[in-house]
C-alpha cells in the first residue's frame, strides 16, 4: 500500500483523473479488482445468508468491493461503505485499505477519528454477535476475541495511516524550505552580482578619472610647452632649450604615473584570482561601500598637498601666471582627501590651459579646522595669447565633482561677475569623513 489519499486539486500531475501519477492508477485499480474479487467470494455466503439470489449477492459484494477504486478521490466513501457492510462480514481489504487510506489524507483529524471510531464499535458488535451465536463459547472469551479483531481490523491501519500523513507533510515541508532557501539564495546570489557589477563599475570610473588626471594634466602642459619650443626656437636658443628639457620632464613624470597606476590595477587582480578560487559557492550579501572597497582595494599611494608648490611650478613654466594662497594651519589628511583636493587644482590649472591661455590664475587653499577648501580661479582669456588647441572630453568637471561628493565634501564650478571661471571644492576634516 502507498501512502497519500490526497484530496486536493492534481492540476499539473501527469497521471489520469485524480491520480497524481500513472502507478498511483494502476495500484488502486489492482487494490479494487483484488477487493472485488474478495468481496465476490463473501457474496455467495451473504446471499445465502439473506435469501437472495447468489448472482444478487455477488454482484452487490463485488460492487461494494470495487469502491476501493476511488480510495485516493473520497476516502470518506470508502470507509462509510466499509462500515455499511461490516455487519454483512465482507469488504476486510476494503476496510483496512479504505482506513489506511483516510489516516493518510489531509481530511480532519476529527473526522478521521470519529469514523475509525465507528468502525471499531461495528466491528466488535458483529464480533460479539457472530461469536455469541455459538452457546458453548464463554462469554469472556467472546469479549475478549472480539475485541481483539477490532483491533486488529482498525487500530494498526489507523496508525499506520497516521504515520504516513505526518511523514509526507514532513516531506513536503522540508521541500518547500529547500525551494525556499534555494530562492533565496538564487536572490542573495544575484544582489551579489548587482553589487559587484556596481563596485566593478565604480572602480572602472574611478580608474577613468585617474588616467584622465594623470595623462590630460601632463600632456596638456607638454602641449603647451612644445607650442612655446616651437614659437622661440630660432628666436631664443637657449629658452627653447629649457622648454625641451620641461617637455622630457613632464613626460617622464607621465610615464612614471602610469606605471604605477598599472602596477596597482594588476596587484588588486591577481588577489581577487586567487580569491575568487577558494571562495565559498553562496556569496555574502555586503554593504556597497564594502563592496566597492573590495574590489578597489587599498588607496594607492598618490600626490598631496604638499605638492601643490610643485604643481604651480610647472604651470608657471609653461608659461601661465598663478598666484598660490595658502591660509591657516595644515594638518595631516587621509589619503584619499589630500588626493582629492590635489586632483582638483590639478584639473582645474588644466582646464586653464586649455580654455583660459594667457589668464591669470589665482589657486587658494584654506585649512579651516573642521575641512579644507580649495578654490582655482581664472580671470578673462587674453584674445591674444596663443590657443594650443587642446582636444577635450567634458569629464573634467564630472570627475572632480565625483570625487568631491564621494568624500562627503560640496562642489561648486562656474562662471564669474568678470569673465572668467571659479572651480571651489570643501573637503570634511578626517573625523567628519569618517577615515581618521
Amino acid at each position: 500500500m502507498t501512502s497519500t489519499g490526497e484530496q486536493h486539486d492534481r492540476e499539473g500531475r501527469a497521471g489520469p483523473l485524480w491520480w497524481g501519477r500513472p502507478g498511483e492508477a494502476v495500484l488502486d485499480v489492482g487494490l479494487g479488482l483484488a477487493s472485488a474479487v474478495e468481496c465476490g467470494f463473501e457474496g455467495v455466503g451473504l446471499a445465502r445468508e439473506a435469501g437472495v439470489p447468489t448472482a444478487v449477492g455477488v454482484v452487490f459484494a463485488v460492487l461494494v468491493g470495487a469502491t476501493l477504486v476511488v480510495r485516493r478521490r473520497w476516502p470518506i466513501t470508502v470507509v462509510l461503505v466499509g462500515i455499511a457492510v461490516t455487519p454483512a462480514a465482507i469488504g476486510f481489504l476494503l476496510a483496512l485499505v479504505g482506513l489506511y487510506t483516510l489516516a493518510a489524507s489531509e481530511v480532519p483529524r476529527r473526522i478521521t477519528m470519529t469514523l475509525a471510531s465507528m468502525s471499531f464499535v461495528g466491528t466488535f458488535i458483529v464480533m460479539w454477535v457472530r461469536t455469541r451465536a455459538e452457546d458453548e463459547l464463554a462469554t469472556g472469551f467472546v469479549f475478549t476475541l472480539a475485541l481483539f479483531m477490532a483491533i486488529a481490523l482498525n487500530v494498526p491501519p489507523v496508525l499506520y495511516g497516521l504515520y504516513m500523513g505526518a511523514r509526507r507533510r514532513l516531506l513536503e515541508s522540508l521541500q518547500e524550505r529547500a525551494d525556499s532557501l534555494e530562492r533565496e539564495l538564487s536572490l542573495l546570489a544575484d544582489r551579489a552580482e548587482e553589487r559587484a557589477e556596481w563596485a566593478r563599475q565604480e572602480e572602472r570610473t574611478r580608474i577613468a578619472r585617474e588616467m584622465h588626471d594623470v595623462v590630460a594634466h601632463r600632456v596638456s602642459l607638454m602641449v603647451v610647452h612644445a607650442a612655446a619650443l616651437q614659437a622661440v626656437a630660432l628666436k631664443d636658443p637657449a629658452k627653447a632649450q629649457r622648454n625641451a628639457a620641461l617637455v622630457g620632464d613632464m613626460g617622464r613624470q607621465a610615464l612614471t604615473e602610469l606605471r604605477e597606476m598599472l602596477g596597482v590595477l594588476r596587484a588588486p587582480v591577481k588577489a581577487a584570482s586567487s580569491e575568487a578560487a577558494v571562495a565559498p559557492s553562496v556569496v555574502p550579501v555586503v554593504p556597497v561601500p564594502s563592496a566597492v572597497a573590495a574590489v578597489a582595494g587599498p588607496v594607492e599611494e598618490g600626490p598631496s598637498l604638499g605638492e601643490l608648490h610643485a604643481l604651480v611650478g610647472q604651470s608657471r613654466a609653461a608659461g601661465m601666471v598663478v598666484e598660490l594662497d595658502v591660509r591657516g594651519e595644515a594638518v595631516a589628511y587621509p589619503v584619499e582627501v589630500e588626493q582629492t583636493a590635489y586632483r582638483v587644482v590639478q584639473e582645474a590649472l588644466t582646464n586653464c590651459h586649455k580654455h583660459a591661455p594667457g589668464a591669470e590664475v589665482v589657486v587658494r587653499m584654506a585649512h579651516r579646522g573642521e575641512e579644507v577648501a580649495v578654490q582655482v580661479e581664472n580671470g578673462p582669456c587674453d584674445g591674444q595669447a596663443v590657443v594650443p588647441g587642446l582636444p577635450s572630453g567634458g569629464n573634467g568637471l564630472v570627475g572632480m565633482r565625483e570625487r568631491v561628493q564621494g568624500l562627503g565634501g560640496v562642489f561648486v564650478a562656474g562662471p564669474t561677475d568678470v569673465g572668467g571661471f571659479r572651480v571651489s571644492a570643501v573637503l570634511p576634516r578626517p573625523a567628519a569623513a569618517g577615515c581618521a
